[in-house]
């Protein structure tokens, strides 16, 4: 099964390198597809099998039982994934299974701006900090900004302080928020943008 999914990858990317034109300069964006329940894996599986460039932003729990404990690797923003996409990818995307929706502002899918994605790569890849996502609407706060630890230049609202350790990211376009144990020391204020 495997080798046959790796010689369609192969086939489909050669097919893609003779029919796309070498100045074809193709506008890409952002976008945050919802999905089915406990579906986030299949769709970002069957996305990548498309040649669609997908972003499933994963951590580890440890998860506990009465006779065990084990690591596993869940979504970090369960229901969504994120698909980087041109005009003509926007529409496949929707055709694939267990994708309900692009995640939408105003009627039309809200683009995610590349700086986002890559503080949330950020924060997966690192493993000094625990970080949890949560859906409650807190009331906005004081812009900050990290400045030393594996999360330097990350720049977000401080929600609350729990025991002074704990740092609430706000990304706005897809209406979560990614809280992340960090000491108050690797925190700076921004200043305000009002006159």
């Amino acid at each position: 099964m495997v080798v046959i999914v790796e010689k369609i990858k192969f086939i489909r990317s050669q097919y893609t390198k003779i029919m796309t034109p070498k100045n074809s300069n193709v506008q890409k964006e952002w976008y945050v597809v919802y999905t089915r329940s406990r579906a986030e894996k299949k769709v970002a599986r069957e996305l990548e099998l498309k040649d669609i460039e997908v972003f499933l932003p994963i951590h580890k729990q440890l998860r506990k039982w009465k006779d065990r404990k084990k690591w596993i690797e869940t979504p970090l923003i369960t229901g969504y994934c994120f698909v980087h996409v041109s005009r003509k990818e926007y529409f496949e995307v929707l055709q694939t299974m267990n994708v309900v929706c692009y995640i939408t502002f105003e009627g039309k899918a809200a683009p995610v701006p590349q700086y986002q994605i890559d503080y949330l790569k950020k924060l997966t890849q690192q493993s000094d900090f625990e970080v949890t996502v949560t859906q409650e609407n807190f009331k906005p706060g004081q812009k900050v900004e990290v400045i030393s630890g594996p999360l330097v230049g990350i720049k977000g609202e401080l929600i609350e302080s729990r025991g002074k350790q704990r740092f609430v990211l706000r990304f706005e376009q897809i209406n979560s928020y990614i809280s992340v144990e960090i000491p108050a020391s690797d925190l700076s204020h921004l200043p305000d943008n009002k006159k």
